[in-house]
Order: C-alpha cells, then structure tokens, then sequence
C-alpha cells in the first residue's frame, strides 16, 4: 500500500470511528476535535496504528494480552473450534467440550478448594454475577438480610450497574446513578499517602481496625461479602502494606462474610502466577473473580471461581422445578473458551509466569530510577503491575491541578517515542505483555525518561513548576 492510499484509508477510519463509535471513558473534551488513534496490527510485544507506526505495547492491551499480540496457534484453535461449532446454549442440561475442559483446567490451578466454575463474558459481568450468586447463596440458607457488600475507595470492579456501584472511584460515577444502599466504601490501602509519620505495620493495624469498627456498625448479620483486589488496578495500582489481605480475610471467617478476590486484572500470570491470592498473599477466597489474561483477550470471557462449600448450598434446588435462574447467552461460550485453553497451554508451556517472577524485579528496580524526575512522586506496583504517580511538589505529596493534564502529557510524549502507556489522571500505568525481557524494559526506561524530561520542560513553559 502506498503512502498516498494509507494516509485516506486512515483518514476515512478515523473519520467513521469519530462519527459512530461510543468509547468507553471517552474523553469529550477533546474526542470531538481530535478523535482516537487507530489501531490496525499487531505483533508480539508491539502494535501499529493506521498510518503504519509502531509502538511498543505497554498495556497489554488493557491489562490483558498477557501471551503477546498475534499468536497464531490462539487463532487457529478459535479458528477451528468456530468451524466445528461456533455456538451452541449451555443453558439448563446442555453444554459444550471447551467449556467442561476449561472448568477443569481453572480448578486445577486455583486453590485447591475452588472446584466450581459460573461464566461471564468479562470482569465487569463477572463481578455482577457473583453479587447475585451471593445474595442467593445466603437467601437459601435462610439469612436474607445478609446483603452488604464491602468494597474500597478506588477499587474498581467494572461498569455494569451493580459493579460500578461496587467500584470506588468517584469519578467514574459522576452523573450516574448506583445502588448505594446494597455497598459501603471502606479507605483504600494506599501506602504511598498513609497519615504522616504512621509505619506500615501500624497502617495495616489501622486499615483491619477501620473495618472491624464498620462490622460492628453495620452488623455482621447485615454484611455478605468483603470485595477486594490484590493489587487495585485502575485505582492506582495500590499495593496493600504486608499481611492486610490475610488479616482483611480472618475479619471476615470471625463474622460469616465472604472474602471475594477480584482477580480480573492480577490472574494468569501478570505477578507472576496464575493466581495471586494463595500464591503471593496467603488468603483462601470463597470465590475468584477473572477475566482479561484468562483468553489473553483474544475473545471476551470472565469466570467466577466458587468454593465447594458455596457450591453444595447453590447447586441444591429450592424445589420441584426449581433451577438456578441466572446466566447469559455466551456463559461458556466454546470459541472463547478454547483461545483461553491455548491462551493457558502457552503460559505453561512457554514458562511465562516464571519470566514474569525473573523479569518483573528488574522492570520495578529500572522505573525506581526514575524517582530523580521532578515530577515523580512515587513509583509502586509488582512485577508487570506498575504505575508512575506524578506530583507536583514532592516533599508536600500536592498534585497538579486537574487541567494540566499531567498523565496525558507523559503519555503523548512517550507515545511520541514509540512507547503506549495509560494516562489515569495524574498517573501513569505500565502494565505489558509478560512476554517483555530485560532489554525491552531498558528500551521502555529509556523512552520514559525522555518522554518525563520532555514533560517537566513543557510543564514548567506552561507555569505548572
């Protein structure tokens, strides 16, 4: 294709894009100028837009194309599996060999006592399904009043009504409407902005106190289920000081609360195992919560892990003709299913989880350098599950105002650069395929400490510093 035929096809593209496709998160305030970047190819750790540049992919996508773009042997077996059938219900006593193959695949590798699999077409519906599914549980075992759900400021779960109820970022909500009533917020766990001259171990104490105390406020007999992400993601890849989860858990064993891990983004490798919840952080959740990394996001799909003791209650009928009224069209769908048997075969067979645990200290240890920018505030996450938080004046901890856009700039200038990363407000995420080695991650260091020099120049031309 020449040039001259790239440039109007692009062109055309992004034209059709900005006239009829609704964005999530669009941002209005410059979509209906500038529109979106296009793009069209993809290859291993890299993507390239409409008018032929590449960009190293420093989001995996988003969180999710954790096995790296363009794997054939994924296409095929979806390929494959299309061809030999596309789709067919699971509904009621059907179902199909992708789906019972995977269940028994996913309860293999998740703690030993998650035997039991409800499907979802990704984290969001994921998270909405399993609320349902815990309202039910406890209505069958005669307690309905156990309806609370407890979550956390800047967690987030996803944007179907309930799961956006469930998620704790204020702006995320403005002007829509959620289901209060059913969710109380507990304080995130942010190290990084603790109370001034508090150690972690007494932040930790403070945290579990702050919970106990909304126990006991609320009533256990009221609450059904505490919701939490192993690292928080969008929130601000916030990283819980040691022993919070396994402590956050034994609350919640003293008082009959379940203890759900929302593993949407931290599953299928990205801290360097299949599941974070046992294997990093010690905790038995009475369900796990997946969807991104489980396909690698060649197609939609999340998964709801449920415990054999939620499972003997769910799976007993409420009486003739009684069934378990709740799932969707696609739960299980075989072409999704099987990209996420090959998205796991290759994760196994590649020892991708093991390059994450070898790759994923250096990539932490090589953005720490990056704490001599003026602009940055702190560096946090683990392994390939890390993020930049940008600020303006260092020793107060005091954030640029709103319109200067400081996570965008970063992101234009590395993007500039050949380098795509997530602006979040004033943060910027890094969250790669977990296929990235030691000399991409210098690559990428070196991109980001151009594109912040870049950044703090304009930022100061502009009288932000």
């Amino acid at each position: 294709m020449n040039t001259e035929t790239r440039i109007h096809d692009a062109q055309a593209l992004w034209q059709k894009d900005k006239d009829h496709f609704i964005h999530p998160f669009t941002d209005f305030s410059t979509f209906h100028e500038e529109g979106c970047d296009l793009i069209t190819d993809s290859d291993g750790i890299y993507v390239q837009d409409a008018h032929g540049n590449r960009f190293i992919d420093g989001i995996a996508g988003l969180w999710c194309v954790n096995v790296g773009h363009g794997r054939r042997e994924i296409g095929e077996a979806m390929a494959d599996q299309a061809t030999r059938m596309a789709y067919f219900s699971t509904f009621n006593n059907l179902s199909n060999a992708p789906a019972a193959e995977l269940s028994a695949k996913l309860a293999e590798l998740a703690p030993s006592h998650l035997n039991h699999v409800f499907y979802s077409c990704g984290g969001s519906t994921a998270n909405d399904a399993t609320i349902r599914l815990v309202h039910y549980y406890f209505n069958r075992l005669g307690k309905p009043a156990k309806k609370r759900i407890i979550s956390r400021n800047n967690a987030y779960h996803g944007t179907t009504y309930l799961a956006s109820t469930l998620t704790g970022i204020a702006s995320n909500n403005w002007d829509f409407d959620t289901l209060d009533h059913l969710v109380t917020h507990l304080s995130e766990a942010n190290c990084y902005r603790r109370p001034e001259g508090m150690s972690e171990a007494d932040y930790c104490d403070h945290l579990v106190r702050e919970f106990e105390d909304t126990v006991a406020e609320i009533g256990a007999d009221n609450i059904a289920a505490f919701i939490a992400e192993p690292i928080m993601g969008a929130g601000g890849v916030l990283v819980a000081p040691k022993d919070y989860h396994r402590r956050m858990q034994a609350v919640c064993r003293a008082n009959d609360i379940l203890y759900i891990a929302d593993e949407v983004v931290t599953g299928f490798g990205r801290l360097g195992h299949f599941f974070a919840s046992e294997a990093v952080y010690e905790t038995q959740p009475d369900i796990i919560n997946c969807a991104k990394g489980l396909s690698s996001g060649y197609a939609p799909l999340g998964a709801t892990l449920i415990s054999d003791e939620l499972y003997d209650v769910l799976s007993t009928p409420q009486g003739p003709g009684g069934v378990l009224s709740t799932g969707f069209t696609y739960s299980g769908h075989p072409v999704s299913c099987a990209a996420a048997l090959k998205n796991i075969e290759i994760i196994t067979r590649e020892g991708i989880c093991e390059n994450v645990r070898e790759v994923g200290p250096y990539l932490e240890e090589r953005l720490a350098s990056l704490s001599h920018h003026a602009t940055v505030g702190d560096v946090r996450g683990s392994h390939f599950m890390m993020c930049l938080e940008n600020v303006a004046d260092k020793n107060t901890k005091a954030l640029f105002p709103i319109e200067a856009r400081v996570g965008d700039r970063i992101a234009f200038e590395a993007q500039q650069r050949g380098l795509i990363i997530r602006p979040v407000g004033h943060l910027n995420i890094v969250s790669p395929p977990l296929i990235w080695t030691r000399e991409v991650v210098d690559e990428v260091v070196a991109i980001l400490d151009a594109a912040l020099t870049a950044t703090t120049a304009t930022l100061q031309a502009d009288g932000y510093l």
